[in-house]
């Protein structure tokens, strides 16, 4: 089972969200939305470009990420880190 980063910076995050169709629409100070088309409906979250995300924050935004990709959430961390 893969095991969430601890040290992961927001703009890691960033990239690798990019991987699975995120891409980033706008940003408001220290934190960045991005965007992904999944089933014909926008999709978005917010990164706070926070170096390293604390790990509750990345925890939701993985879980809501999984939620919207329709993948069980150690399935996303395979594509994401490997």
């Amino acid at each position: 089972m893969p095991k969430v980063p601890r040290d992961l910076t927001g703009a890691e995050l960033i990239k690798a969200l990019a991987r699975v169709g995120y891409r980033q629409t706008r940003q408001s100070g220290s934190h960045v939305r991005l965007t992904a088309l999944i089933d014909a409906q926008e999709h978005h979250l917010t990164v706070p470009l926070h170096s390293p995300l604390k790990t509750g924050t990345l925890a939701a935004i993985l879980a809501d990420v999984a939620t919207a990709l329709h993948l069980e959430r150690n399935a996303l961390l395979t594509t994401l880190f490997g």
